[in-house]
């Protein structure tokens, strides 16, 4: 397949959350030979029964081919990299490939490059756009960058787990991509629930509004997806305004350093902490609507209506 990896590729995967679940599941799915580890073990023991391996230690999966990490934190990552037991610290064995897919910051990212260069692994930073049901789905969309040629090596892998994977270069850029696109969602989601708002308290019910939008130039997969939770108040979390605000953060750094103005998201990013600040933390982050709404002197309740969410339809 390529000078990097063998053609039958063992494939190591570090975390089974909402995210890392499902993206491990499409591998499986697409019959690759995955071993699996999680913090918490039973998280990843379903895994088994569609073929994955489960790790005891983080230390077995350091003589894969490929190690995938997809964990919660920056933190998080420099701990199941170079921390004790990490992968890039088991004595004479690394993978030939790192590939991570965690939204992280470009400093942390660039450390675990170096710590991997220093063993002769590449390490490739793949981010996604999308949540667990988007994966599930096959349609999370990939940003990579690292090395061409090891991009290309698990450029298979990647397209099994998403549906559009875009190598934007070298080094780090992938990251910043990822956060330019969580500051765009961020923005977006306040600006819905702001007109929705408007719709509603001049009478239009959401459900009427969403759809006009939806088929109109405006509409996107995003603004469809979005839909069930806007008409219904379905606020299951898919992403928290708490990991939001985390990519909010990363953000505004990076405009910081780059002296790049940001006055639309400074607005979305206090928005964003006002919602936390007012407890919602472990619900969508769909939140933006209501919390829009009160600022209204509107208080919304479900409209129980049937509404698609998109992804069933392309």
């Amino acid at each position: 397949m390529n000078d990097i990896l063998p053609s039958a590729a063992r494939i190591g995967w570090i975390g089974t959350g909402r995210m890392g679940y499902a993206m491990a599941a499409r591998l499986l799915g697409a019959g690759y030979d995955v071993a699996v580890w999680n913090r918490t073990r039973a998280k990843a023991e379903p895994l088994a029964e569609v073929g994955a391996t489960i790790a005891d230690t983080i230390a077995e999966l350091a003589e894969r081919d490929v190690v995938f990490t997809m964990v919660s934190t920056s933190a998080d990552l420099a701990e199941v990299t170079m921390g004790d037991g990490g992968v890039l610290r088991q004595e004479g064995v690394a993978p030939r490939i790192l590939v991570d897919s965690s939204t992280v910051d470009i400093e942390v990212s660039a450390d675990v490059r170096a710590a991997a260069a220093k063993l002769g692994t590449a390490f490739v930073a793949a981010p996604v756009s999308g949540n667990g049901r988007v994966a599930d789905a096959g349609r999370l969309s990939i940003v990579a960058s690292g090395p061409e040629d090891a991009f290309r090596a698990v450029q298979p892998y990647l397209s099994a787990i998403g549906r559009g994977v875009t190598y934007a270069g070298e080094g780090e850029v992938a990251r910043l991509v990822k956060i330019c696109h969580n500051i765009f969602l961020g923005v977006v989601t306040q600006a819905l629930a702001e007109v929705t708002v408007l719709a509603e308290k001049g009478g239009v019910s959401r459900a009427a509004f969403l759809s006009f939008l939806n088929g109109s130039v405006m509409g996107s997969t995003f603004t469809r997806y979005k839909t069930p939770a806007f008409v219904n108040l379905d606020l299951t979390p898919t992403f928290t305004p708490v990991l939001l605000r985390k990519d909010f953060d990363l953000g505004m750094d990076a405009a910081h350093t780059l002296a790049v103005p940001m006055p639309v998201a400074s607005l979305t990013h206090q928005l964003i902490r006002t919602a936390i600040g007012h407890g919602h933390v472990d619900e969508d982050f769909a939140v933006l609507l209501t919390e829009q709404a009160k600022a209204a002197g509107l208080t919304l309740v479900p409209e129980h209506v049937a509404v698609t969410d998109g992804l069933e339809e392309e």
